[in-house]
């Protein structure tokens, strides 16, 4: 973990409440997908967790996409190219590449797509074959699913309205084969996905943070192995230790 004041190279609008913010700075401390970054908002006391979307070490570029839900996020849709944001960066605990299987769904649902995309450019380095379930309520919220084509790599939208791909949540659109899947999204669309999987796999877990490192354990939830900070522990977790 660093902090540094990273430089905005780019903040714009996407879809709805949606914005994607490319920043300019030091990457190396991103050591997995999943990991997340911790911004300070001038005039706000708390700094705001958003994950990594996706980063760059050539360009030193990370690229957050970061939903407005409050004046902390609603001034950073306000900043300007150019202009500096403190940040932490290289928190949590991302995605394991490795324990993935050769088929490996990678699930996100609304503000839960960024991470995935990030994930499935990893593991297509490492010579897997991810398929992409993104699930949103309307087409009017979809946003990444043509990045994610773009990776080459078989894309399912889900809606709810059926407004677009297939009718319903991302839990309709499991297919019969996989060998593991990896799910970022709010907490009943994880429980439901741990439910409906064949599989093993893991999940990242959506909380409201403090410090953002695990020092004020205001983050912590129970496990089948004792107490984990979702910041520093998380914010990815085992399917097998998960207490529902």
């Amino acid at each position: 973990m660093i902090r540094d004041l990273y430089h905005i190279h780019s903040n714009k609008w996407l879809t709805g409440d949606i914005w994607e913010m490319r920043l300019i700075g030091d990457v190396y401390p991103i050591t997995a997908p999943g990991q997340f970054i911790n911004v300070k908002a001038d005039g706000h006391f708390l700094r705001r967790p958003i994950s990594i979307c996706d980063w760059d070490e050539e360009t030193a570029m990370i690229t957050i996409v970061y939903k407005v839900v409050g004046k902390g996020t609603e001034a950073l849709s306000r900043m300007q190219s150019g202009q500096a944001l403190d940040v932490l960066c290289g928190l949590g605990n991302g995605f394991d590449v490795s324990k993935c299987g050769e088929k490996t769904l990678v699930i996100g649902g609304g503000a839960g797509v960024p991470p995935m995309y990030g994930l499935a450019k990893e593991l297509l380095r490492a010579g897997k074959t991810p398929v992409a379930i993104l699930g949103f309520n309307t087409i009017e919220e979809m946003f990444y699913a043509d990045d994610f084509q773009a990776l080459g790599i078989e894309t399912i939208v889900t809606t709810v309205d059926d407004s677009f791909g297939v009718k319903g949540f991302v839990t309709d659109a499991l297919p019969e084969e996989y060998d593991y899947f990896c799910a970022c999204g709010p907490l009943p669309m994880l429980k439901a996905v741990s439910d409906a999987a064949s599989t093993s796999g893991l999940l990242s877990f959506e909380e409201r943070m403090g410090c953002g490192f695990g020092a004020c354990m205001g983050c912590t939830c129970k496990t089948k192995y004792g107490d984990k900070r979702i910041c520093k522990d998380g914010p990815v977790l085992e399917k097998e230790e998960i207490i529902w």
